[in-house]
């Protein structure tokens, strides 16, 4: 079964993939037209996350905020297919960093820094474009699929830049492997954490919100830098990516300080341009016990 699932996956990826981006994103708008309007796929998630996290939006504001959303998970989604066959121009061209000297300024006498992006505009792309703008080695974790055949063939495609995907139940082996080399490791950090007694709990978009511990779990453990990627779409197609520090000396922040310093950053991020958030997430599934 898998490697049936494998073969029409592959088989569909490509055909899509190698489609001009203007015809691709008229694909992009039927799919929207299917999520929204036909499957209405985690509509009642989607509408509850966008009205708790902004309680003074009138309900034509919200409507319309849900729309756009839908929009921009559609585009993520071809995008994420065209990411198949793109070439490392296109992927520099339409995935820009713009301040990418910033990895200098911290490094310093570090050998690893810490690069926390968030499922925020296009992140699908973002293991694919920073082994072109760094000379460091790169490493993104991540959460390996149930189908570990297209898991093996989506990692192949998105390491083919040169970065090493790692899953993320080897974060604490990874960490201590590259110990004495120069290393960004790529973090995402807005996912609801699975185990809530391990969670760092702040205040995000007006109510207490689980975060995951890793980022400054490692970041404390081996006083790495850490840097916030805000991923802004700029036009349809091309996303510019803005650096900033969190940290620069994370030993010596206190507990959950760089945990609430993400979360205000992505915060920030999202309030500019809300609809390019991935809203789907059961983002606050879990309640703080008090």
């Amino acid at each position: 079964m898998n490697l049936l699932l494998t073969f029409i996956f592959i088989i569909f990826a490509f055909p899509i993939g190698i489609l001009p981006f203007r015809v691709l994103y008229f694909f992009s708008d039927i799919i929207y037209l299917i999520l929204y309007y036909i499957a209405g796929y985690r509509k009642s998630v989607v509408t509850q996350n966008i009205k708790d996290s902004f309680p003074d939006k009138s309900e034509a504001e919200i409507k319309q905020l849900i729309r756009l959303s839908y929009k921009n998970l559609a585009d993520v989604i071809v995008e994420g297919f065209k990411a198949f066959t793109m070439s490392d121009r296109q992927i520099i061209e339409r995935h820009k960093v713009l301040n990418s000297d910033i990895l200098d300024q911290v490094q310093n006498n570090n050998r690893g820094i810490i690069a926390a992006p968030c499922h925020y505009g296009n992140w699908e792309w973002g293991a694919m474009s920073p082994r072109l703008y760094f000379d460091h080695k790169i490493v993104a974790f991540y959460k390996p699929l149930s189908n570990p055949s297209i898991n093996r063939f989506v990692n192949k495609n998105r390491s083919r830049t040169g970065s090493f995907l790692i899953s993320i139940y080897k974060t604490a082996e990874t960490f201590k492997k590259f110990t004495d080399q120069k290393v960004v490791y790529v973090m995402a950090a807005d996912q609801s954490p699975s185990n809530v007694k391990k969670a760092h709990w702040v205040d995000f978009l007006g109510r207490k919100t689980a975060f995951l511990h890793g980022p400054e779990l490692y970041a404390k453990m081996y006083n790495y830098p850490v840097i916030f990627v805000d991923i802004q779409r700029v036009k349809r197609g091309y996303y510019e990516l803005w650096l900033s520090v969190i940290s620069d000396n994370s030993s010596e922040c206190k507990e959950g300080e760089i945990t609430s310093l993400y979360a205000k950053k992505l915060e920030e991020a999202i309030i500019k341009k809300p609809e390019n958030y991935l809203w789907s997430h059961k983002r606050w599934k879990l309640k703080k016990n008090n």
